[in-house]
């Protein structure tokens, strides 16, 4: 570290590497007007921009270094811009609202998957004619691989927008729905995983549970009610899913020696259920028996790339929202830093020439980090003064609401007192609530390889995908694109900016 501040205090040290940057940035003035024959999302669950500047300070720390100065993965990307993230009904949104928008291009109440605004959160009846498509589907649609990779439930509500339609993320299997709504007709989200999109090439993550007849004990963790089937119709997915894939070179797994002992070449359906909910906490995983994000993610590329026509691919590190939403910052930071992981090894598999990687989040959360500290201070650490007002220390995190606040003998908690670097620590929250809350502010978008550029300024969460589609000529609007021997290129944009014109002044 005392190398590396004496170099900061010479002016040609900022100036060297400000003149690099400004040598890569003229590069990029090239733009990358390839189509892109692969689609990838990385989804931060709750990853807001703090998050992200938290989770650098991290990553280098836990190299021994200062952690500043340190690249995340997605730092690496040319192209960011901030996406807005409310839901039609709410200023600081939900997951499947979000979801709603980053997949299937539309924006959506909060609590409601893969369906327009005109849905009402919980009311069944409200479904039938409003369901919007997925990303996911339109690439299926277009002849590519597609794939759902999350550290969550795989029925949770990133991934599930983007092949169900529901009018409540809750509904994760029939055991969770109103006996009026299974009557109305509406299906659990379970069931539409296995039925709406029946060949998804490769599913990962955890929800086991979901899939089991009501009390049927877990093959992990066996006689444990809470770990038990839920399912009330008696169907077994699993099953059904394995009879149907038995001669399409389909595999089942639920632990880690299983999925890696595959060859991904002789894969061409994959389902990977590694926990009846959700994978654990990366600091808590078992190594043993349970994969990591960037274990999933290679195997899934590896399958996925197979195709000819190429691969759409949704990853969700999900658990990072978790992790704040119960104030523990230690365990939403590391959550973040394996994310990172996973997208540096999908970058040494994939090509940016041909593959466009986006990363976003869906929302915010009511995390910060701040205080004065000092270069190098542990992000776990405390800021270097006692507070003016009430003379105690105070950690750099804090949350602005949260299980984290704490009154001992009517006033606030001294943190010298207490292991405040703990894995499971809750940081001090302004506001009490059992769980910390969302935050409103706009994310950040990252994007790499064909047509990133388009991903730049302030736009609304929606548009997302229709620039991933836009980039691999599938979905609504492919007119800008030109087969040569049945592959796709771009032709010049101005006949299509010509038609957008038009639209927007009809629009407006």
């Amino acid at each position: 570290r005392k190398s590396f501040k004496k170099r900061e205090k010479d002016p040609q040290f900022w100036n060297t590497l400000a003149q690099q940057t400004l040598k890569e940035a003229l590069m990029q003035q090239k733009l990358n007007q390839n189509v892109a024959k692969n689609l990838i999302l990385f989804l931060g669950d709750g990853m807001g921009v703090p998050t992200v500047t938290a989770a650098r300070i991290l990553k280098g720390q836990l190299k021994g270094q200062s952690g500043e100065e340190t690249q995340l993965e997605m730092d690496k990307f040319p192209f960011v811009s901030l996406a807005k993230t409310y839901n039609t009904n709410a200023q600081v949104p939900d997951s499947a609202g979000t979801a709603t928008a980053y997949l299937c291009g539309v924006k959506a109440n909060e609590g409601t998957v893969g369906v327009s605004a005109a849905a009402v959160r919980s009311q069944c009846n409200t479904t039938e004619g409003n369901e919007v498509t997925s990303i996911l589907k339109w690439a299926k649609d277009s002849g590519k691989s597609v794939g759902i990779v999350t550290t969550t439930r795989v029925n949770h509500a990133t991934p599930s927008a983007a092949y169900a339609h529901s009018v409540d993320r809750d509904w994760y299997s029939d055991g969770e729905m109103p006996p009026e709504a299974l009557q109305a007709g509406c299906k659990d989200i379970a069931r539409q995983l296995m039925e709406n999109i029946p060949n998804i090439d490769v599913i990962m993550g955890g929800g086991r549970k979901y899939m089991y007849p009501k009390n049927q004990s877990d093959v992990e963790y066996p006689n444990i009610p809470k770990h038990s089937g839920t399912r009330k119709d008696g169907r077994n997915l699993v099953e059904e899913w394995i009879a149907k894939k038995k001669d399409k070179k389909g595999h089942y797994v639920w632990n880690k020696k299983q999925v890696l002992s595959l060859n991904p070449n002789n894969v061409d359906y994959l389902l990977g259920l590694f926990e009846p909910g959700d994978l654990t906490y990366e600091l808590e995983r078992n190594s043993e028996t349970d994969p990591s994000l960037t274990e999933m993610v290679e195997v899934a590329i590896k399958i996925l790339r197979k195709n000819s026509n190429g691969f759409y691919l949704l990853v969700e590190g999900g658990r990072i929202d978790h992790g704040h939403h119960e104030g523990k910052a230690k365990q939403a930071l590391h959550e973040a830093v394996e994310m990172d992981r996973a997208i540096g090894r999908a970058h040494l598999l994939t090509s940016i020439h041909d593959t466009l990687t986006v990363v976003t989040a869906d929302h915010s959360h009511m995390f910060n980090f701040g205080g004065y500290t000092h270069r190098g201070n542990t992000i776990f650490g405390l800021a270097p003064m006692l507070s003016d007002v009430d003379q105690k220390p105070f950690t750099s995190i804090l949350y602005g609401n949260g299980p984290g606040y704490k009154l001992v003998n009517g006033a606030r908690e001294n943190v010298s007192t207490i292991d405040f670097e703990e894995n499971n620590y809750q940081a001090q929250a302004a506001v009490p609530l059992s769980m910390e809350t969302h935050g409103g502010e706009d994310v950040a978008v990252f994007a790499k390889g064909p047509l990133a550029h388009l991903l730049h300024g302030v736009h609304e969460q929606n548009y997302i995908p229709h620039v991933m589609a836009y980039a691999a000529c599938i979905g609504q609007n492919r007119e800008h694109c030109i087969a040569h021997d049945g592959t796709a290129a771009l032709k010049p944009a101005l006949s299509s900016i010509a038609a957008l014109l038009t639209v927007t002044r009809f629009l407006c």
